[in-house]
């Protein structure tokens, strides 16, 4: 399915899928202290990961997939616990680790300094398993609150770029992912593909069937369109019943064959409504623009070329124009 194609350009893009919640890596040099605590968090529930010391752990770390929640030794060969805790830190990931640091070390110029080099608690040698038990469920719940200021964020942002009834681009942010395709075609020289797509008489619809059913076909017809644009396309509600595509490196070619696939997704099966059966059609003006054409200028263009499907009928497409001394000419 072809859904949020471009999101990376108004989404933060995703970091690599971190080890669930109940995930811990421990880095320890001694084999003894690391079996005994290896086993010990397994018998609580815990899926644990280990390294032998600092250097495999800081590896382990940059492969993207290491648990969120770290127990660190002070002392080990190569990278000690507090260096790690820095590097870590250094590389303000956008998942934020919990870090207990285990040391031999109790005096408070040393826990400050662990502290500071970025880890958020520590214990003592001999590690009492009571208070490490204690300790890790505080660093769950930390983590738990993380992902759902985490959760809630991305639903902000998706809100924010999305339309709300159809689940596609917003007007604002598919004009966004134009302007920027545009951008990349004044440096690369390729052609950018732009579709208008409206509804032929949805207004009927709404006064004969309601705005619930109008809705419910605007949301398939989102889907049915989004379903057969290309994977690097991009759909977005322009306003009301009327949609636009982006199509980046589109020929002539391609834009007939992408906007017939469109209106033929739309009126080759009748839409089941509840208990209703309705034939909906949508016409299609559509332009391919060269590097140097503006986008007001090439909405324009396709506007009118969507206007020229109604008056001819509706279902239909109508495409406009091509300088094709514009474009980079196809390998």
């Amino acid at each position: 399915m072809n859904d949020n194609r471009q999101a990376g350009i108004l989404i933060s893009e995703r970091k690599p899928d971190k080890a669930g919640p109940d995930t811990i890596l421990i880095a320890e040099d001694d084999p003894i202290c690391r079996r005994v605590l290896q086993s010990r968090l397994q018998n609580w529930g815990f899926q644990v990961m280990t390294a032998e010391d600092g250097l495999q752990a800081w590896q382990m770390l940059l492969r993207g997939d290491a648990p969120n929640l770290l127990i660190l030794d002070w002392v080990m060969p190569g990278i000690d616990g507090p260096e790690l805790c820095r590097r870590i830190r250094e590389r303000r990931d956008a998942i934020y680790p919990y870090i207990l640091l285990v040391t031999g070390k109790d005096n408070t110029q040393d826990v400050v300094r662990g502290l500071e080099a970025g880890a958020d608690d520590y214990l003592s040698k001999p590690v009492d398993p009571t208070e490490l038990r204690a300790r890790l469920q505080v660093g769950k719940r930390i983590l738990a609150l993380q992902h759902e200021l985490i959760q809630a964020r991305e639903e902000l942002r998706f809100q924010a770029n999305h339309d709300a009834l159809t689940g596609i681009f917003s007007r604002a942010a598919v004009l966004s992912v134009l302007d920027r395709e545009l951008q990349r075609g004044a440096r690369s020289g390729m052609p950018i593909g732009i579709l208008m797509i409206d509804l032929d008489h949805f207004k009927r619809i709404n006064d004969t069937y309601g705005h619930l059913t109008g809705d419910a076909v605007l949301r398939e017809v989102a889907d049915r369109m989004n379903r057969v644009l290309r994977s690097y396309d991009s759909l977005g509600r322009y306003g009301g019943e009327e949609f636009l595509a982006v199509l980046p490196d589109c020929y002539p070619e391609d834009l007939h064959t992408v906007a017939e696939r469109v209106r033929s997704a739309v009126s080759d099966i009748p839409f089941g409504i509840e208990t209703t059966s309705l034939a909906v059609t949508v016409s299609v003006g559509g332009i391919v623009t060269s590097h140097a054409t503006p986008s007001l200028e090439s909405l324009s263009v396709a506007d009118a070329m969507l206007y020229e499907a109604k008056r001819n009928g509706g279902n239909r497409v109508e495409l406009g124009p091509c300088d094709l001394a514009a474009l980079k000419v196809r390998s």
